[in-house]
């Protein structure tokens, strides 16, 4: 008891080490100086202090953080100084830290050893191991951790304790950073998760552990089990079917928990008619029942057991054989690999595993031809494919193969729609939309000629069809094209016209969100185009809008009124419809009361251009558009583009049709006119 006692003082005293480095550092950065002056006082004070006590501090245990006494010379000539200091302070970081990693090579290759040995049921040479890069580095949280398990199988439950208890401690170092640095949320937060699946790897092994001691059947029978598999040289038939009652078995955490402590993880390593099977190739009827068979198994330990799911993933022959037993052909294997995967995507614990072990550059690509598939596959393939585009670095990855591998697939589906899974295909889309939020995968993307052939492609064979699946395959390629048209290039331009062309088409759909989409492609793809909004405008487009705008919810107005803003910009017959079809603007000025700051600014743009035209003003004389629009020029939008586009059109309005001004006076307008004029420059 008295090494605990002695551990616990330790570790309070780190704690107080952090605290008053912590205040220390802060208190020379503070803008007070009163505060610095104390601070700089209190750091002289303890640099003496240490250089008088060098022969004792020489003496501190190896995990105590001191200041460097061998600086001591250059430490008294600066102690009065707050960044000879800080100096002093970063060249002793830097000597801790090569120690540091010097050491945690050591204390790492003792715990591989340590492994080794418990792996081989050598518990005493593993403690003695464990013990060892324990004295090299103190606070390596594993060490306490194998060295308890190493305990626990020699019934040493008092010590196994003990060490638990010390690195569960390190939750408390955590949040003690976390308190002195906030900015470290994100680092703090990864750190604490291991803590707590190590704390949950702890407890299930005890429990586990008391259970085998009870005598419970059911635990007892995993470790006879894996016992028969053991046995080398028998024919694969008995390894399949001995994986078959080992999966039965396992029912609940403590099963998952006692087939990882009784070596279950080694069945491929240890036995070769079993690793052969599995790896092979070309596998003939036996081995396929073998893989499933295991597949099966994995499944079974691994669900909602993320150490047994880290140690599978681990583990070489699994790591190299996932992607191949994907693209195997054989549907059985595929479906239950599938189904192994979907266990990690399925969390943030599992899907960082996969991304941190997996090499899944040509994941996407794997995934991607099951679309292919018309069973459960290809539900599946897409599912997982979701769950992993909320991880960045799966977005990362997927940027090296979308050219040359991707691309080329996903343009040849998007042109098979008649001939693959539908309700897939439709997802698929969804997902290389939600992946152009990468910035350089929409680049890629968007510059792929073949890219928008097969989106055109696929919008016109989906057109005019009833069929649910095939709307909602229409609806993501429209939701991917206003993704993609977020970029501006050369190709866009293009395609521009064809684009826009078929939009235009599709406002007539019976479906109000493929509607919506479509005037949503339109607003973003005809700034690309002279010739698509010269096309759009002589196909009735401000007319369309106006109709919509009067019955549309606010995104489809959203849309609506910028795309009337994009075509009243430079296009004077554009202006002169959108005055024949909003008699005495009747639906811009209901727009200009909104709640929504870009249908405001949009809708005081169009206005501000239609004002051209001849009688527009003077259609307006009976209006409230002078209150309204003084309103918004001289009011505290958020968006400048709402207080520029009102005054410009306030602006407009009053020279086109000067009786407006005797209402702007009325309401005491002209000084807020007269400080917007600087918008009004073009008038």
């Amino acid at each position: 008891m008295l090494a605990d006692e002695e551990r616990e003082e330790d570790f309070q005293r780190f704690l107080r080490r952090v605290d008053d480095i912590s205040n220390l550092v802060q208190g020379l950065n503070s803008t007070d100086p009163a505060v610095k002056e104390k601070t700089i006082a209190e750091t002289e004070k303890r640099l003496h202090d240490q250089e008088t006590s060098k022969e004792e501090e020489s003496k501190t245990t190896v995990n105590r953080t001191v200041i460097n006494t061998q600086a001591s010379d250059t430490a008294n000539a600066e102690a009065a100084d707050a960044d000879g200091f800080l100096a002093i302070l970063e060249k002793d970081a830097k000597e801790r830290a090569k120690r540091r990693k010097r050491n945690e090579h050591l204390a790492n290759a003792l715990k591989e050893k340590g492994n080794d040995a418990f792996r081989k049921g050598d518990y005493v040479i593993a403690i003695q191991r464990y013990t060892e890069g324990l004295e090299k580095l103190k606070d390596k949280q594993e060490l306490y951790t194998n060295r308890a398990q190493a305990y626990l199988k020699m019934h040493e439950y008092e010590k196994a304790i003990g060490d638990c208890e010390w690195a569960l401690k390190s939750r408390q170092c955590y949040e003690k950073i976390l308190q002195i640095d906030p900015q470290k949320e994100s680092l703090i937060k990864d750190c604490m998760n291991e803590v707590n699946l190590e704390e949950k790897r702890v407890k299930d092994e005890e429990r586990a552990m008391e259970e085998v001691q009870s005598g419970k059947l059911a635990a007892l029978s995993i470790k006879e089990l894996l016992q028969k598999l053991d046995r080398p040289d028998q024919n694969i038939l008995y390894y399949t079917g001995g994986i078959r009652l080992l999966t039965g078995a396992v029912k609940d955490r403590t099963e998952q928990t006692l087939f990882r402590t009784n070596n279950g993880f080694s069945i491929l390593k240890d036995n070769e008619i079993i690793r052969r099977g599995f790896c092979g190739e070309r596998k003939n009827t036996a081995e396929v029942d073998l893989s499933v068979s295991l597949l099966f198994l994995w499944q079974a330990v691994c669900a909602g057991n993320e150490e047994n799911q880290r140690l599978l993933l681990t583990h070489p022959d699994v790591n190299a054989q996932l992607p191949k037993l994907l693209s195997s052909g054989v549907s059985e294997i595929q479906k239950e690999t599938l189904a192994l995967i979907s266990l990690y995507s399925e969390n943030e614990n599992g899907r960082r595993l996969l991304v941190r072990h997996q090499d899944l550059t040509k994941w996407l690509q794997i995934l991607m031809t099951f679309v292919n598939s018309t069973d459960a596959r290809a539900s599946s393939a897409m599912n997982i494919l979701s769950d992993l585009t909320e991880e960045e670095r799966f977005k990362t990855q997927c940027r090296v193969t979308l050219s040359t591998g991707v691309l080329p697939l996903f343009a040849q589906l998007l042109t098979s729609a008649k001939l693959v899974n539908r309700a897939a295909l439709a997802r698929c889309i969804g997902i290389m939309g939600n992946l152009c939020a990468d910035v350089v995968i929409r680049m890629q993307m968007a510059e792929c000629k073949e890219c928008w052939q097969a989106c055109l492609k696929l919008v016109d064979e989906c057109f005019d069809v009833s069929v649910p699946k095939y709307q909602e395959c229409l609806f993501a390629v429209l939701g991917l094209m206003m993704n993609l048209l977020l970029e501006s290039n050369v190709i866009i331009q293009h395609f521009a016209v064809d684009i826009s062309g078929r939009c235009m088409s599709l406002l007539r759909d019976k479906d109000g969100r493929i509607v919506t989409r479509a005037i949503g492609v339109l607003s973003r793809v005809l700034p690309a185009s002279s010739s698509a909004v010269e096309e759009v405008v002589k196909g009735g487009v401000v007319k369309k809008m106006i109709k919509f705008l009067k019955a549309g919810g606010q995104i489809t107005s959203n849309y609506g009124i910028k795309t009337l803003s994009i075509c009243t910009r430079t296009n004077r017959q554009a202006q002169e419809d959108l005055v024949k079809s909003d008699k005495r603007f009747s639906v811009l000025l209901k727009l200009l009361d909104s709640e929504n700051e870009m249908i405001v600014g949009n809708a005081a743009f169009c206005l501000g251009q239609c004002l051209v035209v001849p009688g527009a003003a003077t259609s307006l004389l009976n209006s409230n558009v002078v209150m309204i629009l003084l309103k918004h020029a001289g009011g505290d939008a958020t968006r400048t583009l709402v207080q520029e586009n009102a005054a410009i059109a306030l602006g407009k309005l009053c020279v086109a049709e000067p009786r407006h001004i005797f209402q702007l006076r009325k309401l005491n307008g002209l000084a807020i006119l007269n400080s917007a004029m600087k918008y009004v420059h073009s008038i």
